[in-house]
Order: structure tokens, then C-alpha cells, then sequence
């Protein structure tokens, strides 16, 4: 079983300030790291280093960032399969660390959203029954639609995070399997049972430090929090996710509680690290949390 992660790869730039600015203040703030980031990259770069293979479709620009992007990911245990776009930029993100462990997040998708439908299920090639599809919502609505509609023609399992909330999401439910939101999300699109409704078959809600619950037609399975001092929140969400679907799929079950389990203890691990990528659980401690001597169970 494989997951293809089709979004968006950006980099990273982290600034950390006291507080929130007013609008027109300026501030001070310290540069706290550069990091690989974007919601498609994060996740599977979670994902690859759980052991489940991985494939990560993204577009880049023809740049200096663009290759950065490259060059870094070769490092990971994944494949990459990144198309370079000529004139455009390589998207890129500026995120705020307020010293409370808050954070605000600029992004850029010039690149994500100039993925054409084509040559993202291009990247589906070798795609078979039963692998994954994980999605955001940084590509266009065309993309974002053929990728699910392929998907459902080669009996792929998809997943979806909703974020940043996009208004072409609405006719695209009924070909969504898994859908992860948080609760403003989950408000914003009309309420968990809305997206069962919808014809969505589990819906993981992420619920900060009470834990998360999977909701589905016959019920509800809830996870507690793992404890743990925050430090920075970045890519906290796309590692949870990631680990959730990867822990589900070495074990070659459905998403349960386990697998919940799972997740809340990898974000235990990011957000008590400063950055994104970088404070992410490595493959040993991944190994750890998903307890590999025991797979599959």
C-alpha cells in the first residue's frame, strides 16, 4: 500500500515576536529557523517517515527556492515527483511565533494553484486499489475535483483536510472517504454529521488539547490529548493526520482508535519542537510511537 500526497511544498520562514501586531504597527521579531513547509509536503514527509511509502506530487517554480525544495527532499524517504512551472514562483510561507507558542501563518500558493489537472494525475501514475490520496485545499478546484475523480476510477482510499477552506469543497464530499478538520472547520462546513451526510465515511475531529474523536455513521471513538509543554503548533495538524492514515495503513486496518492513539503522540513530539518539518518525529521515533515490532495487529 502506497499514499500519494498531492498539494502544495513550500518554504518555510519563521519569526518569532512577542505578540500579535496591531494593524499599521510595526515590530521587532528574531529569525527562529527556515524550514521545508506547505500543508502537502508536511504531510507526507510525516507520512514517509512512518515507513509507509510515499509519493509527493507538487509543483515548484524554476528558482532558488524551488530547488532548496528539491534538494531537501531527496533527504527524505519518499519520492518526489515535482513539476517545475516556468514564471512562476515557488510558493513560500512566513509564520509569526508569538512567545505565548501561538502562531499566525502567511502562505503563498502561485505555484500549488497553477497545478494543472493533467499533471497532478499525472502523478497518480502506478496508483493501484487501496492506496491512499491525501489532499488540502491549496489546489485549484479543477485539480483538486479530477484528483478525486481519479482516484474513485482506480479505487483509491481518499482522505481530505479542508484547509485553507475553499468554497469549491461543497460537491466534492461525496468523493471524499476521510475528512480531517478542526472545529472551526468543522463549523464552517456545516457540522460533522453535515459531511456524513455528504456521503464523507469518518470524519477525524481534531480537538487541540482534548484530544480527537472519529466520527462516523455508527458512532463515535474518542482519543485523550497527550500531555506536553508547547513550544510552536506549525505542522502540528498535517503530522497528525499523516500519522494517522500511515498507523492505520501498516497495520492494514481501518482508521480506529489506535491509530488516533498514534497520531496525538506524534503531535505530542512537533509542537513541543520549534519549526515544522524539522520537528517532526525522525524514522526512529516514529518507530517508537507506532511500536513497529508489533505490526501489523
Amino acid at each position: 500500500m502506497k499514499a500519494y500526497v498531492v498539494g502544495n511544498a513550500a518554504l518555510d520562514e519563521t519569526l518569532s515576536i512577542d505578540d500579535f501586531p496591531r494593524p499599521g504597527a510595526s515590530i521587532f521579531g528574531a529569525s527562529l529557523s527556515r524550514d521545508l513547509g506547505g500543508k502537502g509536503l508536511n504531510q507526507a514527509v510525516a507520512m514517509a517517515r512512518t515507513g509507509l511509502p510515499c509519493v509527493f506530487v507538487a509543483a515548484v517554480g524554476q528558482d532558488a527556492r524551488g530547488r532548496e525544495i528539491a534538494d531537501r527532499l531527496a533527504r527524505e524517504p519518499l519520492t518526489p515527483r515535482l513539476t517545475q512551472l516556468s514564471g512562476v514562483a515557488t510558493d513560500a510561507s512566513t509564520i509569526l511565533m508569538a512567545a505565548a507558542g501561538e502562531n499566525a501563518v502567511i502562505t503563498t500558493r502561485e505555484a500549488a494553484s497553477a497545478l494543472s489537472p493533467g499533471q497532478a494525475v499525472e502523478g497518480l501514475a502506478g496508483a493501484a486499489p487501496g492506496d491512499h490520496l491525501v489532499l488540502q485545499g491549496n489546489l485549484s478546484a479543477g485539480t483538486t475535483g479530477a484528483l478525486l475523480r481519479e482516484a474513485r476510477a482506480r479505487g483509491m482510499t481518499t482522505a481530505m483536510n479542508p484547509s485553507p477552506l475553499q468554497p469549491y469543497f461543497a460537491p466534492l464530499w461525496p468523493l471524499v472517504d476521510l475528512a480531517f478538520v478542526n472545529e472551526g472547520e468543522a463549523e464552517a462546513l456545516g457540522g460533522t454529521g453535515h459531511l456524513l451526510a455528504q456521503g464523507v465515511q469518518g470524519v477525524v475531529l481534531t480537538l487541540g488539547a482534548a484530544g480527537a474523536a472519529l466520527i462516523t455513521a455508527e458512532g463515535q471513538t474518542r482519543v485523550a490529548a497527550v500531555p506536553c509543554t508547547v513550544r510552536d503548533t506549525t505542522g502540528a495538524g498535517d503530522c497528525f493526520m499523516a500519522t494517522a492514515l500511515a498507523s492505520a495503513a501498516l497495520r492494514g486496518v481501518a482508521l480506529d482508535a489506535k491509530a488516533l492513539t498514534h497520531a496525538t503522540r506524534a503531535a505530542a513530539h512537533t509542537v513541543a519542537r520549534p519549526g515544522t518539518v524539522a520537528a517532526f518525529p525522525t524514522e526512529a521515533e516514529f518507530a517508537d510511537i507506532l511500536g513497529k515490532a508489533g505490526l501489523p495487529s
